[in-house]
């Protein structure tokens, strides 16, 4: 006796089985076309990952400090196959693991993570909030209260559904 063909025990709809293996194939496709080709930093950034000037920021701030890969290894306190990763592209640090790099490199995580001028007040409210260091207290406290009224302001026009 010969033997007998597999046969699955499940039945799935055709029409639902073929759109989904081919929307994974699809998307398997595309992504191996990224990776062949060196993408994979654009593709991660799309997805929603590090911002794509991460690994280059630490790579920077690594060298400023004068560490080498296995050094800050050492000093965050993370495997040095995570440090190369991360400076490669291709993975993405936890919080924890930032946390420790940005002691490790003595810096903020707002610049570790952060572009220069990413974060913060534009140019011209900067300007203001220098020249706020100039009033005495009372007048600081009173810009304060301002600033205050305002942001509850705007955050219940917002609610109610108003223009801002």
């Amino acid at each position: 006796m010969g033997k007998k063909p597999f046969r699955p025990r499940f039945r799935v709809k055709s029409s639902q089985y073929s759109f989904n293996v081919l929307f994974w194939y699809l998307i398997l496709f595309f992504l191996s076309i990224l990776f062949r080709n060196g993408v994979y930093k654009h593709a991660l950034h799309l997805l929603g990952f590090m911002p794509m000037h991460f690994p280059a920021r630490l790579i920077q701030l690594r060298k400023a400090a004068a560490y080498t890969q296995q050094t800050l290894s050492e000093a965050a306190e993370l495997h040095v196959n995570q440090i190369r990763r991360y400076e490669a592209g291709t993975a993405q640090p936890t919080l924890e693991a930032l946390i420790r790099l940005a002691k490790a490199l003595h810096v903020s995580l707002d610049s570790l993570v952060f572009e220069d001028g990413e974060r913060g007040p534009d140019e011209d409210l900067r300007l203001r909030f220098e020249a706020l260091a100039q009033l005495d207290s009372t007048e600081r406290m009173v810009v304060k209260e301002l600033l205050d009224g305002m942001l509850l302001k705007h955050q219940a026009r917002r609610l109610a559904g108003a223009p801002a």
